[in-house]
């Protein structure tokens, strides 16, 4: 059970009317925030026995920023029972993606009530956090500004104008100089990180969380363009749009394809391009695109996520048209309901497990995983790591692949599997059980002869 009291600080109910969540007239506006925070509640009232609402900070001017948690086990952490996020709204001026995780979550519940059987696949096998504003005083600066007044950065930053999708650590840097002094050090660079930049504190909040949980997989919802982004977001050659491949390039596209094949529109070439855009032809590319090849992005949560947790982000991009009218919300869900469910199925991709000590069986946590892929004689250049609880998780396409884990203390041990996917509601359980290494220590003295 998570005991971080800043984490999982519920939220008092409150008297609610008696609104119709299926009403297709609540759907055609905004929630500001305290509507917002109202239709949560009102959730969590319908279907109390899988959602609860917890917050993780505040924004500048106080806005409380609150997650609705869905899982048969609302607050505890299950061993095998991977954690997934989606974050809306970090450009409070992009607010599709807010409403499209209030609708997710009301349909989660009102689904789950109609014993939806894909809906009842998900929840008792996957714990969901949603996220719907990271950004709620941007948000209110953009709704608040009169259409005709609202400039294309209009409440894109918070309340101090800070961009907060430029405001994490820069990890990417420490990443290309230690690949470029061929040091072997991969991912959870956090400790190396050290700068004296004072930061927002929605970036600090969503940062605390991203490390707080062994989430596997994550989205974060934008508008500008119709494409799903991929890592790395910062361009190897700094400044110059470029593109720069992550270690697990194969895995994201497969993860960015998921949800791009998925949309109503994101992968066909059945929609002009976005202004801007043109050349770039996303459809034409299957509605996905690497990040640092669209334009270079520094201090972006998506790499963050990549590069100081065990999550793979990727970023979506889901309106050419920044704030659209609020009637067309519902054709915008019909548009990427299939694609939020789809996206979040594939957390049961790959494989996952329990480490153990092979003597006491006791869990062991900060094992490392490596993964290597089929004849390729290096395994790719991002281990994962095991939770408190000893389990771990690794997305990977379907193919063949070598799994070595090592752990101080502990013989390295690895097996071979063949991942196929088929599964849809669980990845392939591959558990390791691991012999400590006992030292041999010198002889007592008094025990033997002069």
């Amino acid at each position: 059970m998570i005991t971080s009291s800043w984490l999982f600080f519920c939220l008092l109910p409150c008297i609610l009317g008696g609104t119709d969540s299926n009403t297709a007239s609540e759907w055609e506006d905004y929630h500001d925030h305290y509507a917002l925070i109202d239709k949560l509640l009102e959730i969590t009232k319908k279907c109390p026995q899988i959602s609860t609402l917890y917050k993780i900070g505040q924004s500048v001017e106080g806005r409380e920023l609150v997650v609705i948690h869905f899982s048969t086990t609302p607050s505890d952490h299950v061993a095998l029972k991977p954690e997934m996020k989606y974050v809306g709204n970090i450009h409070g001026n992009e607010p599709l993606g807010r409403e499209l995780l209030i609708r997710l979550a009301d349909y989660l519940c009102d689904a789950a009530i109609k014993e939806d059987k894909e809906v009842l696949q998900l929840i008792n096998s996957t714990s969901i956090h949603i996220l719907p504003t990271m950004n709620p005083d941007g948000f209110n600066r953009a709704l608040n500004t009169n259409p005709a007044d609202r400039a294309w950065l209009t409440g894109r930053g918070n309340a101090n104008e800070v961009d907060l999708n430029r405001d994490f650590p820069e990890l990417d840097e420490i990443f290309y100089e230690l690949e470029k002094l061929k040091v072997p050090r991969y991912d959870h660079l956090m400790d190396l990180f050290i700068d004296d930049k004072e930061r927002q504190p929605e970036t600090v909040a969503v940062g605390r969380w991203a490390l707080s949980l062994p989430f596997v997989l994550s989205a974060s919802l934008h508008e500008g363009d119709l494409v799903a982004n991929y890592p790395f977001d910062s361009s190897i050659q700094k400044g110059i749009s470029a593109y720069s491949a992550s270690p697990d390039d194969g895995t994201f596209r497969w993860l960015a394809r998921t949800y791009a094949s998925n949309h109503a529109h994101m992968a066909k070439n059945d929609h002009p391009p976005c202004d801007g855009t043109s050349e770039d032809a996303f459809a034409r590319q299957g509605g996905i695109t690497n990040g640092a090849k669209w334009y270079s992005v520094s201090g972006g949560m998506q790499d963050f996520n990549y590069l100081a947790t065990n999550a793979m982000e990727i970023t979506l991009e889901l309106s050419c048209e920044k704030m659209p009218d609020g009637k067309l919300l519902p054709q915008f869900w019909n548009d990427n309901k299939k694609s939020l469910l789809e996206y979040m199925f594939a957390i049961h991709s790959g494989i996952k497990g329990l480490i153990t000590n092979a003597i006491t069986g006791e869990p062991i946590s900060n094992a490392v995983v490596w993964i290597r892929n089929g004849s390729n004689p290096m395994p790719i250049r991002h281990p994962v790591t095991s939770w408190l609880l000893g389990d771990y998780y690794r997305i990977l396409p379907p193919g063949q692949y070598e799994v070595i884990v090592d752990a101080d203390g502990y013989t390295t041990t690895s097996r071979n599997v063949t991942v196929t996917n088929k599964v849809r509601d669980s990845a392939m359980v591959v558990n390791f059980s691991l012999q400590p290494i006992f030292e041999e220590h010198p002889s007592v003295g008094f025990l033997h002869d002069p």
